[in-house]
């Protein structure tokens, strides 16, 4: 089976770039599943009904979030009832929403997403690695295909948990950076790799952001609102061909689709 995934989307210029690169995309690679990171799909912070509707009409199946995923407070109800949301699983009990969820495909198939946040550099989380552990126990006997999202800075924390899990899931994708890194790989045990599949937002831009907020911020070290940036927007991303027999990968590509 193929899987596609784009890269976390960035306000609107990212949902449109989402909106209209995912129809050729679709009919070039014909994914099976597509999932895609929504944690700044609202504003560059956070996601709402509104802003996640029109990426699920697209094709999107399932959406990861990550540490902006409590930024929009009016979304806590709807974070808990969309189990197409998947939320970090290592976010402490009583979070609202799921931190893993199984789709079933028309095919029968059915794949296990599993959403988790690093801890390096970022906000005190618990352990990713238990957690993800104890995620990945729970789907392996009702999910065919597993795919984790790791949203976290530190690509040694990404490569690390995919080292730990190697051969256990089907691909291991990292976001968060905005920034697509160019390591995709087989890992030695079938768990397909990449330590960052970029973003799907604005082109000229700072990670999504408007470039003159990054630099003032910079050159004064003085608080500064970023603002989404406009113009030209990419989609970046990658296909991976899964064998769902095995639930292990045969290959991964990236992806990186412009729109004007």
């Amino acid at each position: 089976m193929i899987v596609l995934v784009a890269g976390d989307i960035v306000g609107r210029p990212g949902r449109r770039a989402l909106n209209e690169a995912l129809p050729a995309l679709i009919a070039e690679h014909k994914p099976d599943f597509v999932i895609a990171n929504g944690e700044n799909a609202a504003g560059g912070a956070g996601i709402t009904r509104e802003t996640a509707a029109p990426l699920f009409a697209a094709g999107v199946h399932v959406l990861t979030m990550g540490n902006h995923v409590w930024n929009q407070r009016d979304s806590y109800a709807y974070i808990e009832e969309e189990t197409r949301l998947v939320r970090p699983a290592n976010f402490p009990p009583g979070a609202p929403g799921r931190g893993s969820y199984v789709y079933e495909l028309p095919s029968g198939v059915r794949v296990g997403v599993v959403n988790l946040q690093g801890r390096t550099f970022m906000q005190p989380i618990d352990d990713p690695f238990r957690a993800g552990d104890e995620a990945i126990k729970s789907l392996e006997s009702s999910a065919d295909v597993i795919i984790v999202d790791i949203h976290a800075e530190a690509t040694s924390e990404k490569l690390a948990f995919a080292l730990f899990v190697d051969g256990r899931v089907s691909c291991v994708f990292g976001t968060h950076t905005h920034v697509p890194t160019a390591d995709e790989c087989v890992l030695p045990k079938g768990t397909a790799y990449i330590t960052d599949v970029g973003m799907t937002g604005p082109s000229e831009s700072i990670i999504g952001m408007r470039p003159a907020d990054i630099i003032e911020r910079f050159l004064t070290g003085l608080p500064k609102r970023f603002e989404v940036a406009s113009g030209p927007a990419v989609l970046n991303g990658i296909v991976v061909d899964i064998d769902e027999t095995t639930g292990l990968a045969r290959g991964i590509e990236r992806l990186r689709k412009r729109v004007k």
